[in-house]
């Protein structure tokens, strides 16, 4: 049976099923393994505002890893512990880029969101993340502090060409990785998940030895590398199946909860006196 101290979980088509929501199989089983001692944290690329809500759901209070890792901060008292936004100049050029190729590109500041104009895309970010979307017209011009993070969403197909042409580019100071199939998500070099999760450990003094991490997709790659014990849910992404140590059930059949209850519990069931 495996030992772990810290539990890092991916939230989109990691934790959340299909229908963005916790199920009731995963919630019961992190509420079990938060008892029995194990702390247990979120690490997402979404927003903090549209990561806590499923931290205070699941009652956790530790610092959640938000934006890829640019940004931990307490779910209780909501203190920010490390930030690390994308280079204001750096940033502007990406905003020309995309404004370019006609690309829709997100900016995140301060944990709000803000768009050139809204439009479909916009729309159906905003359907998955439950946050407003702020229009400024011109981002370049908007742009006077380093955001948090950048997002470029595009339904095309052109996501893997602009991300090979950003790297080419920005591969000294940016980290670009496909989260969704449709976003590609852009953040300081010193910002991943991996990092962040570190971070956590570090500050807890708890070994990488004894954290697990469970994920999906190509931005949990080195958070699963990073940790102890890497868990891929069955519908990852083959290359984040090859990395992973476990791979367990999928989001929409409670991955989570099998991979604690198997792993944790040795598949024993709890019981109330």
């Amino acid at each position: 049976m495996l030992s772990f101290k810290l539990l890092a979980l991916d939230l989109d088509d990691t934790l959340l099923n299909e229908e963005f929501c916790v199920s009731e199989e995963n919630r019961c089983a992190l509420m079990r393994t938060a008892k029995s001692g194990v702390l247990v944290t979120l690490a997402t690329g979404r927003m903090f505002r549209s990561a806590v809500p499923f931290a205070r759901q699941l009652e956790i209070d530790l610092p959640l890893i938000t934006y890829h890792g640019a940004l931990i901060r307490t779910a209780g008292e909501e203190k920010t512990l490390y930030h690390q936004p994308v280079s204001l100049d750096i940033a502007k050029e990406v905003s020309a880029i995309a404004r370019e190729g006609g690309y829709h590109l997100n900016a995140y500041i301060n944990d709000e969101l803000f768009v050139a104009e809204e439009n479909e895309l916009s729309r159906y970010y905003q359907s998955i993340a439950q946050v407003k979307v702020k229009a400024v017209g011109s981002l370049e011009s908007f742009l006077e502090t380093p955001p948090t993070k950048l997002t470029i969403i595009n339904c095309d197909g052109k996501l893997e060409q602009l991300k090979n042409e950003l790297a080419a580019r920005f591969s000294e100071q940016l980290s670009i990785t496909v989260s969704r199939p449709y976003f590609l998500e852009i953040t300081d070099k010193l910002a991943t998940k991996g990092q962040a999760l570190k971070f956590l450990a570090d500050m807890h003094n708890i070994p990488r030895e004894q954290v697990a991490a469970v994920g999906d997709s190509y931005n949990d790659l080195d958070m699963l590398e990073y940790a102890g014990t890497g868990v891929a849910v069955a519908n990852a992404r083959d290359e984040v199946k090859a990395v992973a140590d476990v791979i367990t059930s999928s989001n929409t059949e409670h991955g989570v909860a099998a991979f604690v209850k198997r792993y944790l519990f040795n598949g024993k069931e709890e019981h109330s006196d």
